[in-house]
């Protein structure tokens, strides 16, 4: 019996192919799904595992700025002061080698390509485990024309790993390859396409002083390795102490002290590397961006969104082959009447449960092969290694478990059959609690499809509405251009801006610290009014011309104007409400022709005079409260923002044309400003595409589930059928009997999934300060289209009942 076994599960699989084809579709659709969204979850954990344990990264929080965000940076000077704290066993720290927000561009082969480097001090390599696959790591950091790539920004610029040798210009400067990292598996929070050390020639000597000396206090990237068993807390407290002795560090007033009610002006916090990349807390500036970040919770959601459908297409199974059984009950009798054992027919089953699985595993394995390239674009993440060895063996792992699982109900009730029964036409096997079972089971398919659809649904349309909510401005015409220096101090800036304002077809160019809706280069500035209290206040430096150019209107007062104000003059000062509030002004109007004083790095104050009230402007994202905001005249910024109402194309052709004359040795960096303000919501539209594709496989394994129940309805009910239709029933009546069954189920899926999915998006909306409208109607949608959908699958067989007449049932 066990030889023959496969070659029966096989003829009782032909038998039947329209209901094997179902089974494998299903059960391959929902191991494909569970293949990807693991993808996912998957490289979100492996970010920093190659990271050595017990490998800290500190972060700073400035107190006196009270919207400040943490940054997983820290004045580099502590890493000379961890170095004498019992526990540290080393301690390293390092920094662009340039901000990122300006970046570095190189020449090889002929053409520009960006780099993201760091300038790095000797021990980085040992600290993060790094060791050159080409050359010597050390060895290489140490030459003053040294450069360490890595294999993909080796293959980048050269065409192939083995660049060891090779020499780009950057900067001016002659750089030779040193060494070449070897690539590796996963991600990593520190991200960089190439190493110097601090004596390499294209490093600036301010920034060589400060890696070398620490005297100034600047921020950078500080690592610590402890030692096992050393609590992160105890070197933390050592470290916050440290922070009051560093000499480059202002000290603060009694005033801004007494505010802070006993917490440090800057705070800090030592967190595990390994786990950074679920630190989605983590603030942008001009020198770091926060890349690229994970929420945990919702890194957990798509892990059980994942296990959900797989349940689901397990369920699914379960239900088909629990109706081929009930189908199958003479055959099973006949056998059994010929001498086989229950075991044997439980067996075979399983047998076919197993085979049908392994066969899905394959199919649903080349399904997410095939569809993993449109998958990682959909999710915005590099998942190329995602398919190694150790996934697809787990993979192949949970598909063959699914079938041993899935088989234990079909083969129970195959090894139930009582041939005598069977064989004499009477009911079936299957009793009212597992029949009650198979309705849960379709009720848990549905209740997970609605409740996956309303989450996508609520989700989607929040970052639609956040978006394209309105910034104060019209984004539509406006362009903006990342310049390589400030505008205030780099002739070439300037004339590339003149340059642009004298095309035909622009309307006006201005300069800007950075632009609304990014918060790449932060800065808070103190001000206050002659005796009272400080107050922190975002600064942003904007052109005469930058509310003209915008289009934007002074809610009070007037707002900066060309033809009265002039570039950097730093007597007048525009606020926003939020800011006025701050200062202490009871209404707009108060705040207008008032002086304040502000405080300026080096300890200078200096006065400024109030002309006006700006509307609000979306500088944060729709989960922040708007922030206090004081607007200065300052050309020091290297955003410039291009009004023009050319096509799109036109202008960025425009911009790139003029670019090489100006900075041949750079590339130009060019946004939409509407695409500015959606990359706020970036990660909430990924997730909305992500569970959109959830939801879909949720649909369709719902609507095999419903399929399946509503033609064992049938099946079941055939008796009941005839006598109806003898007593005159009408075709209607037949159809909306077997309807009115998958209508139920649908209003009890509804009952069991929705409550758990309001709270879902309840609590994903408690992040926002403003939801979208009519966010009431993702429940109700979801309902409707998941009813519609079951009432669709059942439809066929609904079909299939109303035209059966007596004689055909009777005869059957």
């Amino acid at each position: 019996m066990t030889a023959r076994l496969p070659r029966h599960v096989w003829r009782s699989l032909a038998a039947d192919p329209w209901h094997a084809l179902a089974a494998l579709a299903t059960l391959a659709l929902g191991l494909a799904a569970f293949a990807l969204l693991t993808a996912f979850v998957r490289h979100a954990w492996n970010v920093d595992a190659e990271v050595p344990e017990h490998v800290y990264i500190l972060k700073q929080r400035d107190n006196t700025a009270p919207q400040s965000p943490w940054y997983d940076q820290a004045p580099m000077a502590l890493a000379r002061s961890a170095a004498a704290v019992p526990g540290v066993t080393a301690a390293t720290a390092f920094v662009p080698l340039r901000p990122e927000l300006q970046g570095l561009v190189v020449r090889a082969g002929g053409r520009l390509a960006p780099l993201t480097g760091l300038t790095v001090l000797p021990g980085f390599g040992a600290m993060l485990g790094l060791a050159a696959g080409q050359g010597d790591l050390e060895t290489a950091l140490a030459r003053p024309d040294g450069i360490v790539l890595t294999a993909e920004a080796a293959r980048r610029l050269f065409g192939t790993e083995h660049a060891l040798g090779r020499t780009l210009r950057a900067e001016g400067q002659v750089l030779k390859v040193a060494a070449v990292l070897p690539p590796r598996r996963h991600g990593s929070t520190i991200a960089f396409d190439a190493l110097v050390g601090v004596q390499c020639a294209i490093v600036e000597a301010a920034i060589r002083e400060e890696l070398l000396t620490a005297r100034q206090g600047w921020p950078g990237k500080v690592l610590l390795r402890l030692a096992p068993g050393t609590a992160p807390q105890a070197v933390q407290a050592a470290l916050q102490q440290a922070v009051g002795r560093i000499p480059g560090l202002q000290p603060h007033d009694a005033a801004t002290l007494a505010r802070l009610g006993g917490r440090p002006p800057l705070a800090l916090e030592l967190a595990p590397l390994r786990h950074a990349y679920f630190d989605d807390d983590i603030g942008s500036n001009f020198l770091w961006s926060a890349g690229e970040r994970a929420n945990p919770v919702l890194v957990g959601g798509l892990a059980a969104v994942a296990l959900l459908i797989l349940a689901l297409a397990a369920s699914n199974y379960v239900n088909l082959a629990a109706v081929r059984v009930l189908r199958r009950q003479r055959e099973i009798a006949v056998r059994k009447v010929l001498g086989a054992r229950a075991r044997d027919v439980a067996l075979h089953c399983a047998a076919e449960a197993v085979g049908m699985a392994a066969l899905a595993s394959a199919l649903g394995l080349l399904l997410a092969w095939l569809a993993l390239p449109a998958f990682a674009a959909l999710a915005g993440r590099q998942l190329d290694a995602a398919f190694d060895a150790g996934h697809v063996a787990g993979l192949v792992a949970t598909g063959l478990l699914l079938g041993a699982v899935a088989a234990v109900y079909p083969a129970w009730l195959a090894a139930r059959v009582r041939p005598e029964r069977a064989l004499a036409g009477k009911p079936g096997t299957e009793g009212q609690g597992a029949a009650r079972m198979r309705r849960a089971l379709t009720v848990l398919q549905l209740a997970a499809a609605m409740g996956v659809a309303s989450v996508a649904l609520a989700i989607a349309w929040q970052a639609r509405f956040a978006a394209q909510a309105a910034p104060g401005f019209d984004p539509d015409p406006l362009t903006l251009v990342d310049l390589p220096g400030q505008v205030r101090a780099d002739a070439r800036a300037r004339g590339y801006m003149a340059a642009l304002a004298a095309q035909p077809g622009i309307e006006g160019v201005t300069v800007s610290l950075d632009a609304v809706g990014r918060s790449d280069d932060p800065m808070h500035r103190q001000y206050q009014r002659p005796g009272g209290q400080g107050v922190a206040l975002d600064a942003k430096w904007v052109g005469a011309n930058y509310f003209t150019l915008y289009g934007i209107r002074a809610r009070a007062g007037r707002l900066f104007d060309p033809r009265t104000d002039r570039d950097d003059d730093g007597t007048p000062l525009v606020l926003n409400a939020e800011a006025a509030r701050a200062l202490g002004f009871a209404d707009m109007a108060q705040a207008l022709g008032q002086t304040v004083l502000f405080h300026d790095w080096d300890g200078k104050v200096a006065p400024r005079r109030i002309v006006g009230i700006a509307p609000p402007l979306r500088f944060q994202s729709l989960r922040e409260q708007p922030h206090p905001v004081a607007f200065e005249l300052s050309t020091a910024g290297a955003t410039l923002t291009v009004r023009s109402q050319l096509p799109l194309e036109r202008v960025d052709a425009l911009l790139r044309q003029l670019w090489p004359r100006w900075f041949p040795d750079a590339l130009p960096r060019i946004h939409r400003a509407g695409a500015v303000l959606a990359r706020n919501y970036a990660d909430d539209a990924r997730l909305a595409r992500l569970l959109a594709l959830a939801t879909g496989v949720a649909l369709a394994l719902a609507a095999a589930g419903c399929y399946s129940l509503s033609a064992h309805t049938v099946q079941r009910r055939a008796a009941e059928i005839v006598l109806r239709k003898l007593h005159g029933a009408r075709a209607g009546a037949i159809g909306l009997l077997v309807l009115r069954e998958t209508g139920t189920l649908a209003l009890l899926g509804a009952a069991a999934g929705l409550p758990l999915a309001a709270v879902v998006i309840e609590r994903y909306l408690a992040g926002y300060v403003e939801r979208a409208p009519l966010q009431q109607w993702a429940l109700p949608c979801a309902l409707a289209a998941t009813v519609a959908v079951a009432l669709a699958a059942a439809a066929r067989q609904a079909w299939l009942a109303m035209g059966v007449t007596p004689a055909q049932a009777l005869r059957s």
